[in-house]
């Protein structure tokens, strides 16, 4: 098992058992994965503390705003914390890829990783 496989592993158990999904597009998660190339390896970029108001941002900015090319700061402001609410405030470890998941599933942006 490669450390790709291991690391998407550990993504779609936080959303079986944190977000509850039933049924999540394997195929898509690991592309958002593998998009982020060596970061997923690395424990302070891989994850998200949603405390901290400039690692929102970044979220906000870098990913919803650029890459999905969300420009309503209302919907994306919403849409983020929906997504992190999901998640669940009081897990410390949110995994930056599965944020990154919802956020394109929520503005059904999946044909970006097609």
């Amino acid at each position: 098992m490669s450390k790709l496989d291991e690391k998407v592993g550990q993504y779609l158990d936080d959303l079986k058992s944190k977000v509850g999904e039933k049924n999540p597009d394997v195929d898509l998660l690991r592309k958002i994965a593998k998009s982020m190339g060596p970061s997923i390896y690395n424990a302070d970029a891989e994850t998200v503390a949603s405390s901290s108001e400039s690692e929102v941002d970044t979220v906000k900015k870098n990913f919803v705003m650029k890459k999905l090319g969300e420009t309503d700061e209302s919907k994306v402001n919403e849409a983020v914390n929906q997504v992190l609410e999901k998640y669940g405030k009081s897990n410390r470890n949110k995994y930056r890829v599965v944020i990154y998941y919802l956020l394109t599933k929520h503005f059904g942006k999946e044909n970006l990783y097609k």
